[in-house]
């Protein structure tokens, strides 16, 4: 991921791409799923990918959201 998506960032990543998270199972498995299926439709796989290498080397389900929040806009 860009150094955008370190602590304190102001703006995502891809600020043009929008997750939709609340309302829905709170697993850091269905976090990863929907960032990184909307990341490929709307950047492609690549950004995808490297969304899911860091999302699967994060050490809990709060760095996991955290890095979510990051890379897209989280609603």
């Amino acid at each position: 991921m860009s150094s955008s998506t370190t602590a304190g960032a102001s703006e995502p990543t891809y600020p043009h791409v929008h997750v939709r998270l609340s309302g829905t199972d709170g697993n850091s498995f269905m976090v990863i799923g929907r960032v990184a299926a909307m990341l490929r439709s709307e950047v492609g796989a690549d950004a995808a990918n490297a969304f899911n290498t860091a999302a699967y080397n994060c050490g809990s389900s709060d760095e996991v959201l955290r890095l979510a929040m990051a890379t897209v806009v989280v609603s």
